[in-house]
């Protein structure tokens, strides 16, 4: 990382704290940003897998006297995805759902013709694979759209580049942008960062996280069906692929990351770690079964990673801080529901000196689902005129998580230069169709290449 860059930084810890004071919408006073007659916000949803599905439902569950929404267009490559879509949404939220056959898109442009629903100042949904975000993001600052788009922003230094490049005419344009990195809306989460920022841990001393699960979504993927598209079966299995998505490393792992990052109020500067492939078998996706990974901070502190994909192993979802006064428990076992707390020794069995929503006399207050409180947030940033961008942010997370994996699958000592400045993954979303080519090609057997550390030293495949 840059001296500038470092300095950036440094003083995103105001902009943080800003956040962290953010309230929902309930009682806010709202003032009309589209009609004077109609002050629903409009919604178009790109990307209608299960991850969009929920987006869009949360969207639609903001509160509908303070800022009514409306889903009106939706966009998808597959037309069985976007169907089971339009069905559940429909079914749950009747009214609020409006998109007639015209307005349900399927292929490449759909994303276009989905945005076209929309005036300035209404809201686009991104939740396709990450690959293509710098696509939508562009069309969406051309026509004037507030964004949502889900993490990780970024899968390689190209489109990392791109991103930052957009979100500066976003800026300009003053349109508000939401990252779907929901643990930094968490309610028990903002405190437990005051805190720390205000120094009841004392000085940081290490960070860990914990990302270890049975194997999810598509992260395991047999040889392509015949008949299917190569490029849209490898769309499908998306978190399989490393030019689509940066494989399941940087779709699960990064929420434990950027968590222990936001803590630290700080993003490493370099990563080095390592990991196998042990339980593939006849499974053909790009993904090892196990990371480990070291990030260091510019100060030295250390963030040991451990992640794991693995059938019939341990299970865990934590994170946690280490510091001269005691130890934090970031996220606990239930995962995105953080059950914050801050122990008096270096480990949970030592005596609590801080829990979230503890109040004297035994009762607790539950903390709310930090996926609603995401999107409570926006349309409060929309209807208040707030500045509230999260991209750059996002961008960050997304190299940070990147360049982890990029050690591991190169095994060398990756910097956060390194990985913004890498191309290895190549451009060309853009310009893809249903006819395309995949950027990636099989190997005559129908395997893909994978990760060779030390073999392939510049390159993850």
């Amino acid at each position: 990382m840059s001296k500038e860059s470092i300095s950036t930084t440094a003083s995103r810890r105001e902009v943080l704290k800003g956040f962290a004071g953010a309230g929902a919408l309930a009682g806010v006073a709202l003032p009309h940003v589209h009609s004077q007659v109609d002050d629903t916000v409009r919604i178009a949803l790109v990307g209608c897998g299960g991850r969009g599905t929920g987006a869009a439902h949360n969207a639609l569950q903001v509160s509908a006297a303070n800022a009514p929404t409306k889903l009106v267009a939706m966009a998808d490559v597959y037309q069985s995805k976007l169907d089971r879509s339009y069905a559940g949404l429909k079914a749950k939220n009747k009214d609020k759902v409006d998109v007639p056959a015209e307005r349900r898109h399927v292929g490449f442009d759909g994303y276009k013709r989905a945005m076209d629903a929309l005036n300035p100042g209404d809201i686009a949904i991104f939740t396709t694979p990450c690959a293509f975000r710098w696509v939508h993001y562009a069309q969406a600052i051309e026509k004037g759209l507030n964004v949502f788009m889900e993490k990780p922003v970024t899968p390689d230094g190209y489109s990392s580049r791109k991103m930052l490049e957009l979100n500066e005419q976003a800026k300009k344009k003053k349109l508000k942008v939401g990252v779907g990195l929901m643990c930094r809306h968490s309610q028990a989460r903002r405190e437990l960062y005051s805190r720390i920022q205000d120094g009841e841990l004392g000085d940081l001393l290490l960070l860990r996280a914990y990302r270890m699960q049975q194997p999810v979504a598509s992260c395991f993927s047999g040889k392509k069906p015949a008949g299917e598209s190569e490029l849209l079966y490898q769309i499908r299995r998306f978190h399989s692929f490393l030019w689509l998505s940066g494989g399941s490393y940087s779709d699960f792992f990064i929420h434990n990351i950027d968590e222990c990052c936001w803590m630290k109020d700080a993003w490493p500067v370099k990563a080095q770690g390592q990991g196998g492939r042990h339980y593939r078998g006849e499974n053909i996706d790009q993904n090892f079964d196990n990371y480990t990974v070291e990030y260091t901070f510019a100060d030295e502190t250390k963030l040991y990673l451990h992640g794991r994909n693995m059938p019939g192993c341990q299970g865990e979802f934590t994170s946690h801080a280490h510091g001269t006064k005691g130890y934090a428990l970031i996220s606990g076992p239930g995962g995105h529901r953080s059950q914050a707390r801050i122990h008096k020794g270096q480990g949970p069995d030592s005596d609590v000196s801080w829990m979230f929503g503890r109040r004297e006399g035994g009762r607790r207050i539950t903390e709310s689902n930090p996926y609603q409180d995401e999107w409570d947030h926006l349309l409060e940033a929309i209807r208040n005129d707030k500045e509230y961008n999260e991209c750059e942010r996002g961008v960050a997370a997304s190299v940070v998580t990147s360049m982890g994996r990029m050690a591991c699958h190169t095994g060398q000592t990756i910097t956060y230069d390194q990985m913004l400045n890498a191309d290895h993954f190549g451009p060309g979303a853009d310009k893809l169709t249903l006819d395309s080519e995949s950027p990636l090609k099989p190997n005559t057997d129908g395997t893909y290449a994978i990760p060779e550390p030390g073999v392939k030293k510049n390159r993850e495949y």
